[in-house]
């Protein structure tokens, strides 16, 4: 038994050892990513309203494994500012669009976020930096259990995943200071207005498929109403709804 100990230990450290190599290797790849991103920013302030991104965010760009969360065809690609593939005809978003989402947010360390839509995990990964806890739903079960493996891998305790249909939220762990939705709806979904605290705020596309889909901000406030603003153009893939049965 003491043998069998000894050999896991040492497995696991060998692990944690080769994790802590590639995440050094990739650190200058990734600060080229977060000047490209930064440069992004102050090109689209006027349209966004943010021109410079929080200390918070930026920080977790510089820090999240983006390596971990693509194929590894992907790899070499993984801290290029643009989307990538990985399967079930789903991307990782755009650096730049995970910084500038999280960024409309508005993160607090104390906050509770849901996100629809956990793709890679990646976004959950960023979240996860800056806020308290995040709960996070993926609709595809084969990426929903693989982003479970990835977070879990990388010692991420305050990321909660689920398998589902993400555009009723998740009413048992309501109200969410912030949602983040990474799919593009075709309407704001009433179930995740119901969800966010009044004064919380959500970020998500809006619009079809083949539409020209727009980043809205929408702020609850007191009374419950929700206010909602646009930002820029975006393209995501169109957020999957659960069948009937």
């Amino acid at each position: 038994m003491l043998h069998a100990f000894v050999t896991v230990a040492l497995l696991a450290a060998m692990t944690m050892a080769e994790d802590s190599t590639a995440q050094n290797r990739y650190t200058p790849q990734r600060e080229r990513m977060a000047q490209e991103i930064a440069a992004m920013a102050r090109e689209t302030g006027v349209e966004t309203g943010r021109p410079v991104f929080g200390e918070g965010v930026m920080a977790s760009l510089r820090k999240v494994a983006r390596h971990r969360f693509v194929p590894p065809s992907q790899e070499s690609s993984a801290y290029e500012n643009r989307p990538l593939p990985i399967g079930n005809s789903q991307t990782i978003s755009q650096p730049y669009i995970v910084a500038l989402m999280t960024d409309l947010l508005d993160p607090k360390p104390g906050d509770v976020v849901l996100e629809v839509g956990t793709g890679s995990g990646y976004q959950a990964a960023v979240l996860a930096e800056i806020v308290a806890r995040v709960y996070t739903i993926e609709i595809v079960p084969a990426l929903g259990r693989k982003a479970t493996e990835t977070l879990t891998a990388l010692g991420y305790r305050n990321v909660v995943t689920r398998i589902g249909d993400g555009y009723n939220g998740w009413a048992e762990q309501a109200p969410f200071d912030a949602i983040i939705v990474a799919a593009a709806a075709p309407e704001i979904p009433q179930p995740l207005i119901d969800q966010l605290k009044p004064g919380g705020r959500m970020v998500i596309p809006l619009g079809g498929r083949y539409d020209v889909q727009q980043l809205l901000v929408i702020e609850k406030k007191a009374d419950g109403a929700a206010v909602s603003r646009s930002t820029i153009p975006v393209r995501f893939v169109p957020l999957t709804r659960a069948g009937p049965g």
